[in-house]
């Protein structure tokens, strides 16, 4: 491969443009249309994406990378949908290699050229996208439309942001430059300089459970446009989506000329420890990583060779104070409790209410008010069981089921949690939030994150107590997100200095169609990379710079300025 610039590159010139000119001003930008509906996408296009998934369905999934000595069958369905799917367990050393020798022709080409490749595979994703979304909501348990958007467009748009971002960071220095300085009687001295984008290395991507694209895509685009070979590693309970994500990405990389083995897929039983395997491997030089804190940690402390970046676990908040819109303020919170059964990492956990009450204009709001404001809230939402499944979906895993189960001993249980029955899936895990009272003092039940549909109502003695919680708390454990409602400016202005001290993004006083726990790409930064819940923010220049390095080469030429 030369250096000319691919022609995919002026295919997607104007996308690209859009997407730069999106994170510059920070407005709504979305190049992938979020609405399902056959106005959007054609009239054939829901029905052809569900037949082409239910045609893997027990199958082996059929991807051309190095030998896989052995296949693997270990997806969960969390609606009880009998998936099957059998996928290559390719040797990792072998993956290893096999990106290595790929990698000299992507890590020569131009970073334009990285781009248009990227764009495209982005394209050739979303022209699949209604396969994709089947399989984002057969493997996580969210409901369908959900999972088309948050698995299909949003998930792109990221992926898009990232190509933007680190098309942006490689370009900020001009490829050559004439240098002169002046000399005096001996004249000027002249160099010209070429600067090289030399990339880091092979990256590894390892996925979750609950959003296999949404959290993978990110760091998958970050890598490639950068010049580096990825791996992706995805959830043992959720390979589908990601399968199909490589394998768009090899056949777009063989279309342009690239060997495909620049993006492969590490499948594994969860038993085989991969992650670790490949993680500590000293040609792994890049580790994309959402999960746990224990294995976040791990990482963080034993891949000292890689660039590490982590998303894991945190204590989301809101602080009440007072409100001008209480309906609006119970609805809005009642919504972000219940989207997918508050398996996002974005959802809160921890709601602060002051003793005293909460001054509204239809008068003061007691603190037992305004728990039973936001538990009649839920309740309305999750009543019909056929309505509730297309928001609060299905739960990821066994394990999130018992947590539930055991929560109901963390405090005053003020709204239970029951099975939720599916009608169109009999064997789906469903279960509605359980909501939980404690006071203030109980910190041992609510500061630390209880993964699932558990949030703690906490009594605190006044709204600068509340603060102070949440900064105690998020400054230890961490936060993706925090929300605070009130009509004073001062507490409006503590707490945006709370959020700034812990690092954490702050919504005030929604009570519209926006919710805390969502996070627009172009506008909205996903993390902030400094507290405990993040290392990094989706996405900044930050994520994508350190994942090249610019090298520099200078050699003596004759000066331009005449004598």
């Amino acid at each position: 491969m030369n250096r000319m610039t691919h022609p995919l590159f002026s295919k997607h010139r104007e996308t690209l443009d859009a997407a730069l000119t999106a994170i510059a001003s920070r407005e709504y930008y979305s190049a992938y249309p979020e609405s399902p509906s056959p106005r959007v996408y054609g009239e054939t296009a829901a029905d052809d994406g569900k037949a082409a998934f239910e045609a893997l369905l027990g199958k082996t999934f059929e991807i051309d990378q190095p030998t896989a000595p052995r296949h693997v069958t270990t997806e969960d369905s969390p609606f009880g949908i009998d998936l099957g799917i059998t996928y290559p367990a390719s040797d990792p050393t072998e993956l290893i290699n096999a990106a290595e020798a790929a990698w000299p022709a992507w890590r020569a080409a131009d970073p334009a050229t990285r781009a248009g490749v990227c764009l495209e595979i982005l394209h050739r994703i979303h022209s699949d996208v209604f396969t994709l979304a089947n399989a984002v909501h057969a493997t996580t348990g969210q409901a369908f439309v959900m999972a088309f958007q948050a698995g299909g467009p949003h998930a792109l748009d990221r992926g898009l942001e990232a190509v933007a971002y680190g098309y942006a960071e490689q370009t900020r220095v001009p490829a050559t430059a004439y240098w002169e300085k002046p000399g005096g009687k001996a004249g000027p001295l002249a160099m010209e300089k070429t600067y090289h984008v030399v990339p880091r290395g092979v990256g590894l991507v390892i996925g979750c459970n609950t959003f296999p694209t949404w959290n993978s895509y990110p760091g998958l685009f970050a890598s490639l446009v950068t010049g580096n070979p990825v791996i992706v590693k995805p959830h043992p309970r959720a390979v589908l989506p990601l399968a199909l994500t490589v394998r768009h990405a090899r056949a777009v990389l063989a279309d342009a000329g690239f060997d495909p083995n620049l993006v492969t897929l590490a499948a594994e039983n969860p038993e085989d420890g991969i992650a670790e395997i490949v993680a500590m491997h000293p040609s792994i030089k890049i580790i994309d990583f959402t999960g746990s804190n224990s294995f976040g940690e791990w990482l963080e402390f034993n891949a000292r060779q890689a660039q590490v970046y982590t998303e894991k676990a945190g204590v989301n908040t809101i602080v009440i104070d007072s409100t001008d819109n209480p309906k609006g303020m119970f609805n809005n919170i009642a919504f972000t409790l219940c989207l997918y059964s508050g398996q996002m990492c974005t959802t809160t956990q921890a709601i602060f209410i002051p003793r005293d009450g909460i001054e509204t204009p239809d008068g003061r709001l007691s603190a037992d008010d305004v728990k039973a404001g936001i538990v009649k809230s839920v309740a309305k939402l999750t009543s019909d069981d056929a309505r509730a499944v297309e928001l609060i979906g299905a739960i990821v895993s066994p394990e999130v089921v018992q947590r539930v189960d055991d929560a109901a001993s963390l405090g005053e249980v003020l709204l239970p949690s029951r099975t939720v029955e599916h009608p169109a899936y009999p064997k789906a895990r469903v279960r509605s939030p359980l909501i939980l009272g404690v006071d203030a003092g109980s910190s041992d039940a609510y500061a630390s994150e209880c993964f699932g549909p558990v949030t703690f109502l906490v009594t605190t003695d006044d709204t600068d107590a509340s603060l102070a919680v949440v900064r105690d708390v998020v400054g230890r454990e961490g936060a993706l997100t925090m929300g605070v409602y009130s009509t004073q400016d001062g507490v409006l202005d503590a707490a945006v200095a709370t959020a700034i001290d812990v690092n954490t993004h702050l919504s005030q006083n929604l009570t519209a169609g926006v919710f805390v726990n969502q996070s627009a790409a172009y506008s909205d930064f996903h993390g902030s990379g400094g507290n405990a819940a993040a290392n990094a923010a989706l996405t900044d220049g930050a994520y994508v710079a350190n994942r090249f390095r610019i090298v520099q080469s200078r050699k003596h030429v004759e000066p331009r300025t005449a004598e």
